[in-house]
């Protein structure tokens, strides 16, 4: 189960990295209709949960400390936040359907809350590595932060 874990925290992060790239991808579209970001929205509404509770299951699975299962379930939360962030964003627009310096500071944001996504990924990442590897007996303790002894 552990490097099921560390399989699954993996193809998470490539996730978020080809939420970078389709985001991206739909900025730079010309011309920017409806679909532009359809790559962004599947990944981030499905793609992303899915593996995120895969992440979480995995990490249980594997008897991962608590604070690791916590943190594994911390970009389900992030995901909830990003699509109230571009909601906001998207609303924030004026009579025209403009978009505001309001809307734009807000989806700034939007972007802000997918770097922090990353970093957490990241820490998950590297703790199930370390969970994964092999341990001398009756060693059990996993640290989640660099430096922090093992």
């Amino acid at each position: 189960m552990r490097k099921a874990f560390v399989i699954v925290s993996a193809l998470l992060l490539v996730s978020f990295a080809l939420q970078f790239v389709f985001a991206a991808v739909g900025a730079f579209t010309k011309p920017a209709g409806d679909g532009a970001y359809a790559l962004h929205s599947v990944t981030g509404m499905a793609v992303i949960p899915v593996l995120t509770l895969l992440t979480i299951l995995f990490a249980a699975l594997a008897k991962a400390p608590g604070r690791l299962v916590g943190l594994a379930t911390l970009p389900l939360g992030l995901v909830v936040v990003q699509a109230l962030i571009a909601g906001l964003a998207n609303g924030s627009t004026d009579a025209a359907g403009a978009s505001t310096p309001f809307g734009l500071t807000i989806a700034g944001l939007h972007a802000v809350n997918g770097i922090i996504a990353v970093h957490v990924v990241v820490n998950v990442l590297r703790a199930a590595r370390q969970l994964a590897r092999p341990t001398p007996a009756g060693t059990t303790h996993v640290s989640i932060r660099e430096g922090e002894p093992a």
